[in-house]
């Protein structure tokens, strides 16, 4: 399994744009790559998913203002978010999933305040 690293959180004002980055130490060539965050006082919560074929699904929270996308020659997804909300405060994680196996990474904190 490979070993995942988040980077590109931050404070942000409610409208602005943030990209984050998910680096995997391995190839993710095969794999089903998600992003979940978790909010203060909250459950985790899906937050989108991408095939190893580039399918893309979202959240209904976020769909139409976050897009996730992947580069497997650098062996990176991203999670690129835009119109972002004080709701979207929380840290992100990403998740890899190939068969039975899954892995997390150590989250990026996201914060969205005026």
């Amino acid at each position: 399994q490979v070993q995942l690293v988040e980077s590109g959180g931050g404070l942000v004002q409610p409208g602005w744009s943030l990209t984050l980055s998910c680096a995997a130490s391995g190839t993710i060539f095969g794999y089903v790559m998600a992003w979940h965050r978790e909010a203060p006082g909250k459950q985790r919560e899906w937050v989108a998913t991408i095939s190893s074929l580039g399918t893309t699904m979202y959240a209904a929270s976020v769909r139409g203002r976050f897009t996730i996308s992947r580069d497997n020659a650098k062996n990176t997804v991203y999670l690129q978010m835009n119109s972002l909300k004080p709701e979207d405060t929380a840290v992100y994680y990403c998740k890899s999933v190939r068969g039975a196996y899954n892995s997390w990474g150590q989250g990026t904190q996201v914060i969205v305040s005026s």
